[in-house]
């Protein structure tokens, strides 16, 4: 059985990502990039879809023993992993090193004191623990062969099979280190060089260390901040810019339920609000990278912009199900791709209009085809602002006029004007002032409860929905607006759980909600803190570091978090690591920091 959640550590290359267990089980690896097939999918099922342990010999029928201690080393992606044993003590050093060619895992396994048993276990399934691949030497290598895939498996002590799996039994003394590797090529190609382990320990790690200096952030925050950073590039797909919203599919938001997505896309929200914390920390390449993809994606076809594409700007992403696969802890069905990529979001052009603001405001050098694009996004919305759409969350139910939805329009209105007026672009500038008009006027007639003193979820609705908490951070309406508070304190009573952690919007268990679901999520960590944002942007900043930091403390001991929060499980649930939960915790933090009041 897969370990919970948030027992997973990441490691990855920027092109994919593996997620190690506190035993040393590598249950999760997508081969050679983020949205391949997975050749470990013992996540989603069980050992007979795919896994490698490393870790301490146990007896048959025993439990793999958890490490006593891991954590990164320093600001970093490589992973260290300890075991004491009644024999003494070992130490796993795993990690990707940053490629131009094959993708590898290394594992590194030290001994630290006494005399320890080890073993490693190495069952390979390609097509998602779908097939048993061909398992052979070849020169003294181990190689699994099937259809297009090649995996080879590196080491110097002796291996053999046994049951369709790849096993090593060896020990380790002190100041033994011993290396395994396992490395990607296409089956019809000629084999990847032999791994130089401990090269490229010290390459990934210099890498790590150059990237981390970059960061201008140097608040009370420093180590949260730093480690979401590094979570968040090790999301970007180093080859196009693109930015995946999570290295994993079907991790459910409910254990047991059917709310599980496939993640491992570029959502253009999610990868335009990552671009804007990159920004403000000092990442300006970063957002070069993903202007110049997200002009590639869109590139001749703006007036039907997707919420979502491939990580190389793929726009067909269709929606399958993987039925030989029973779902992490029996949360079925198990998706790849992701049906939701078609779906009318009117707040995209928001969120891309706000990040190609941020990046002309921040200094990025001017690329004039990205004027062009934003002139034709705000000449789509002048003809569609007024439509119902699928709204921030991607309700699988009918299209409502979501107020979050409108909003955005106004803010790709309001962030277009402001290019106008700084000379660096041409557009009709009074008739775009009254459609900025138009649209604030009809939020504020439409989507607000004047008897509740609160914005609600859609026109004419009664729900609530916590993506209102945008409204003053996008600069909508001041902080201060009564409008603005009433609708704080309304998230707060109806949507707050028995933690004071946020949920998105009602659900109704059984029954099919909004979202055209059944079944109920967990607390979203974004929303959290967006409301962590907001107390402080109204005043109430002691209030606000009390939830940032409770918070922090949801994450697991690596500084990770998952999408959700399940208040009755008191556990992570979602995909994870999750983007749009790492890029809120940035920006709280430098918001309080920039409060003075915690010494930043």
């Amino acid at each position: 059985m897969a370990g919970r959640i948030e027992d997973y550590a990441l490691i990855g290359d920027m092109q994919t990502a593996a997620l190690v267990c506190r035993d040393g089980t590598v249950d999760w690896l997508c081969l050679p990039r983020f949205d391949s097939h997975a050749i470990f999918a013992g996540l989603l099922g069980t050992g007979e879809h795919g896994f490698w342990r490393m870790g301490p010999a146990y007896a048959p029928g025993a439990e793999p023993p958890t490490a006593a201690r891991r954590t990164y080393r320093g600001d970093s992606l490589v992973l260290e992993s300890e075991w004491d044993t009644g024999r003494g003590t070992v130490r796993v050093t795993d990690f990707m090193p940053p490629r131009d060619g094959a993708p590898q895992l290394i594992r590194i396994v030290e001994g630290v004191s006494g005399r320890v048993p080890m073993r490693s276990e190495l069952r390979m399934r390609f097509s998602y623990g779908r097939v048993v691949p061909w398992v052979h030497k070849h020169e003294g290598r181990t190689v699994a062969v099937a259809g297009p895939d090649s995996v080879w498996f590196d080491t110097d002590v002796e291996t053999y099979g046994k049951a369709l799996t790849t096993y090593a039994d060896f020990t380790v003394a002190p100041g033994d280190r011993i290396a395994f590797t396992i490395s990607w090529e296409p089956s019809h190609k000629e084999p990847p060089p032999l791994p130089e382990p401990e090269q490229s320990l010290e390459a990934t790690e210099d890498f790590w260390r150059d990237w981390v200096d970059h960061c201008t952030y140097h608040g009370p925050y420093r180590e949260a901040v730093v480690r979401s950073l590094i979570t968040l590039k090790a999301l970007t797909y180093a080859p196009t810019g693109g930015i995946v919203a999570a290295p994993t599919t079907s991790l459910p938001e409910e254990i047991g339920g059917v709310r599980n997505w496939d993640y491992r896309y570029t959502w253009l929200r999610d990868a335009a609000i990552t671009l804007s914390s990159l920004l403000r920390t000092g990442y300006r390449e970063e957002a070069r990278a993903w202007r110049e993809w997200l002009l590639r994606a869109v590139a001749g076809d703006p007036e039907n912009l997707q919420i979502m594409y491939g990580i190389a700007g793929e726009r067909e992403l269709g929606e399958a199900e993987l039925d030989w696969l029973p779902g992490y802890e029996n949360s079925t069905p198990v998706r790849v791709g992701n049906g939701a990529a078609h779906q009318l979001q009117l707040d995209v052009y928001g969120e891309v209009t706000e990040a190609l603001h941020l990046a002309h405001m921040t200094g990025l050098a001017r690329n004039d085809y990205a004027s062009v694009l934003q002139l034709k996004l705000i000449r789509y919305l002048e003809d569609h602002w007024q439509e119902p759409d699928e709204g921030i969350w991607e309700v699988r139910g009918p299209r409502r006029h979501f107020v979050h939805s409108k909003v955005m329009a106004w803010v790709a209105v309001d962030r277009t004007i402001k290019l106008i007026e700084s000379g660096d672009a041409d557009g009709p500038l009074e008739r775009w002032k009254q459609l900025r008009d138009d649209i604030h006027r009809d939020v504020c007639e439409k989507g607000y409860d004047k008897e509740r003193n609160t914005f609600t979820q859609s026109y004419g609705s009664q729900e609530l929905d916590a993506s209102l908490l945008l409204i003053p951070q996008m600069g909508f309406l001041p902080p201060d607006d009564k409008r603005v508070i009433g609708t704080l304190e309304a998230i707060q009573r109806e949507l707050s759980t028995s933690d004071g952690f946020i949920l998105r919007y009602p659900t109704d268990g059984k029954d099919e909600g909004v979202d055209g679901l059944p079944g109920d999520e967990g607390a979203f960590l974004a929303c959290s803190f967006w409301m962590a944002d907001d107390l402080a942007m109204i005043g109430r900043v002691d209030e606000a570091r009390k939830l940032f930091e409770k918070l922090l403390s949801l994450r697991n001991d690596l500084g990770l978090l998952a999408e959700e929060w399940d208040p009755r499980l008191q556990r992570q649930v979602g995909n994870f690591p999750q983007a749009f939960s790492h890029v809120p915790l940035i920006d709280t933090a430098l918001r309080l920091t920039a409060s003075g009041a915690y010494g930043g």
